[in-house]
C-alpha cells in the first residue's frame, strides 16, 4: 500500500453551495471551507467530500462522453518522496500545472489517464 484514501474531489461552478445540498444528503460535517474548496467529512474526520469551484463549469451530462464526470480522488500518504516514485513505477504520469514541492499535494494521471492527487501533511 503506498498511500490511504484521503477524499473523493467534485468539482462544481459553486462549492459552499454544493456542499450545502451533500451536508444534507449525507450528514457528513462541514470541516473547511477557503470560498473555493469545501470540505465536508465523518464524525472521525473520514470520509472527506470535496468540492472545488471551477470556472466556466460544464456539468457532465450522462452518458455522454463530451461532457465526463469531474471527479479526483485524493490519496494521502505519509512521504510524498517514498510514494512519488512508486505511483509513478506503477504507471501513474505527474501532470504539471497542481501542486509542488511545498504545496501538500500534486496531481497525477492513471495509466487511463484519470487525476488524482497525492496529498501529505493534511488534516
Amino acid at each position: 500500500m503506498i498511500g490511504r484514501l484521503h477524499a473523493v474531489v467534485l468539482d462544481c461552478p459553486d462549492a459552499g453551495k454544493l456542499a450545502e445540498f451533500y451536508v444534507e444528503l449525507t450528514g457528513l460535517r462541514w470541516a473547511d471551507d477557503d470560498g473555493y474548496w469545501v470540505t465536508l467529512a465523518g464524525e472521525d474526520g473520514h470520509p472527506r467530500l470535496c468540492f472545488q469551484s471551477v470556472p466556466d463549469y460544464q456539468p457532465p451530462q450522462w452518458p455522454d462522453a463530451d461532457f465526463p464526470q469531474q471527479v479526483h480522488l485524493d490519496i494521502e500518504v505519509d512521504d510524498i518522496r517514498e510514494a512519488e516514485p512508486a505511483v509513478l513505477k506503477l504507471g501513474a504520469t505527474l501532470l504539471r500545472g497542481g501542486g509542488g514541492r511545498t504545496s501538500g499535494f500534486r496531481v497525477y494521471a492513471d495509466p487511463a489517464g484519470h487525476p488524482f492527487c497525492l496529498v501529505w501533511g493534511q488534516d
